[in-house]
């Protein structure tokens, strides 16, 4: 019941929606154990703009994406807490800053792949059963009780290392992830934006995992 009239209202705004049980509340919030996901799939078009380096429109286009999530987040914690539950929403871009800059609050992936949405490949980016790595995603964090609604997603990465061969930090390893391993290292992808990307965003965004992944099937 709460979950259908969780995703009519989401689905207003963003592309898919899920729900799960966290298996690790966030240590601040342990009472908010349950958690929605939201992904919205970004344009064909504007990806395919992307070759080496990312473009203004990229950057535009992730920023309006983000925008859009976090405003769907917040009606979604809104409509909960008229519930008479509890809600937080999880910004689609989040960093907790200083030392830990590199990690949200929680990892909206990790919320994701607990709601049967996808899977996280080997460019340690999320891919959705539906839009491959073609998404931006956010969560809201609950205490509502939710159950998920699709099987758990099997990894389809394979042999494919097209996201580690493209990368231009060399920040993928082109492994899976693990539970004891990262296949990816953000403080390389950042300090390549910076120093690379500086005119574009400051230095914010890439995409070209994204743009070369096989799973998008960009048209």
């Amino acid at each position: 019941m709460f979950e259908e009239e969780i995703t009519s209202l989401a689905l207003k705004k963003v592309s898919l929606v899920g729900f799960c049980k966290l298996s690790r509340p966030v240590s601040s919030l342990p009472r908010l154990n349950y958690a929605v996901s939201i992904a919205l799939k970004l344009s064909d078009a504007v990806l395919s703009t992307i070759e080496d380096e990312p473009t203004p429109m990229y950057f535009q286009h992730y920023r309006t994406a983000n925008a859009i999530l976090d405003e769907a987040a917040f009606q979604i914690a809104r409509w909960i807490e008229a519930k008479g539950y509890s809600a937080f929403p999880v910004a689609a871009s989040q960093s907790l800053g200083g030392n830990k800059r590199y990690e949200g609050l929680i990892p909206h992936k990790t919320v994701a792949v607990l709601s049967g949405l996808g899977y996280v490949g080997k460019s340690g980016l999320f891919l959705s059963e539906t839009y491959g790595s073609k998404v931006r995603l956010a969560s809201v964090l609950t205490d509502l009780p939710l159950e998920r609604q699709r099987p758990l997603a099997e990894n389809k990465c394979g042999n494919c290392t097209l996201c580690r061969d493209a990368c231009p930090a060399g920040a993928i390893y082109g492994v899976l992830p693990s539970e004891t391993e990262r296949n990816f290292d953000p403080e390389k992808c950042s300090r390549y934006m910076k120093e690379h990307f500086q005119g574009i965003g400051r230095g914010s965004v890439c995409g070209i995992c994204i743009k070369v992944c096989p799973q998008n099937k960009l048209k």
